[in-house]
């Protein structure tokens, strides 16, 4: 005879067991997860290595309901956690680099423009790649950079500040329709490095809004799609796309970039929103080279985190 309290327990072993075999489903399986519905498969994503936090929440409750078999179902999402991201939490990082990259959208509201600019020229970068830079803000970027990045490139909002020549400097049109013809977040240039000539594309892909109809990507997706066509017809060797992508690397909206180029080795660097970084939505990405590193620094004026990056030329 099953008593009460045995049919509690049991029910609670059940969803234990359940909740980390769920958990770990939709850490290996979240490409399986529709789009169509407000693309709920992009927003999954976008904060997927949280759902590590379920795991420690699991393993409490297996603990004070004394449930062998909800402890040891727990192992599933860990192994799978770990699987998908330890690379980027445990490998080291490496001593051997040619370039580094900062990557920063400076905020077109930032009420410090001139601290912003001396923090990014603080971190000793070969190349500043800034967003959302406005016609009042620019002479300042101008006079703290260009003593040291004497080269530069700007169109629209995006700017790039290198300690090298550049040259065959043009506007990439990332536009999705309708957006309005002064809408410009695209430019690409080649870095004359002393390692070999290296294409530089800085953009800023369209802001992504989670509402009441989901998550709001569409745009995003379509500047993505335009982006990914320019650089599969790119003929450079070595290339880099530097920008805020409003997007992780496992959002799947973001594919027609992501399948051509490669991500950081290490690194989570999270860097929006700064008060609480709960994502990494700005990018260093390449082609024909290897992006190392990358690291989020200290907050400025912006409500996004620099980050930096190490680069092999290779």
């Amino acid at each position: 005879m099953i008593v009460r309290g045995d049919r509690r327990s049991r029910w609670w072993e059940y969803g234990l067991v359940a909740g980390a075999v769920g958990v770990t489903g939709l850490l290996v399986l979240h490409f399986v997860v529709p789009n169509r519905v407000g693309r709920l498969g992009s927003a999954l994503e976008t904060f997927l290595p949280w759902l590590g936090v379920a795991v420690p929440l699991l393993v409490c409750l297996a603990l004070v309901k004394r449930s062998a078999a909800g402890l040891i179902a727990c192992l599933l999402p860990v192994l799978a956690w770990f699987w998908l991201f330890g690379g980027l939490w445990f490998a080291s990082s490496s001593d051997s680099y040619d370039l580094t990259v900062v990557q920063h959208n400076i905020a077109d509201d930032n009420s410090d423009p001139s601290g912003t600019a001396r923090a990014l020229l603080a971190a000793g970068a070969d190349l500043v790649a800034v967003q959302e830079l406005t016609s009042a803000a620019r002479p300042v970027y101008e006079d703290v950079l260009g003593a040291s990045h004497p080269h530069r490139a700007v169109h629209g909002t995006v700017g790039l500040w290198s300690s090298y020549p550049l040259t065959d400097v043009r506007t990439v049109d990332i536009r999705p329709a309708g957006f309005p013809d002064s809408w410009q977040r695209g430019l690409r240039a080649t870095v004359a490095a002393p390692e070999g000539a290296v294409a530089v594309y800085v953009v800023h892909l369209p802001s992504v809004r989670l509402g009441a109809s989901g998550f709001g990507s569409a745009a995003r997706d379509e500047s993505a799609a335009l982006l990914g066509a320019r650089i599969a017809d790119d003929p450079a060797a070595r290339l880099l796309v530097v920008g805020d992508l409003n997007g992780t690397v496992q959002d799947r909206g973001l594919d027609p970039l992501t399948s051509q180029l490669g991500a950081p080795d290490t690194g989570f660097a999270f860097s929006w929103p700064a008060a609480l970084p709960v994502a990494r939505i700005d990018q260093v990405l390449g082609r024909g080279v290897v992006v190392t590193e990358v690291s989020a620094l200290d907050a400025t004026g912006s409500d996004h985190l620099p980050v930096v990056a190490r680069v092999r030329l290779g």
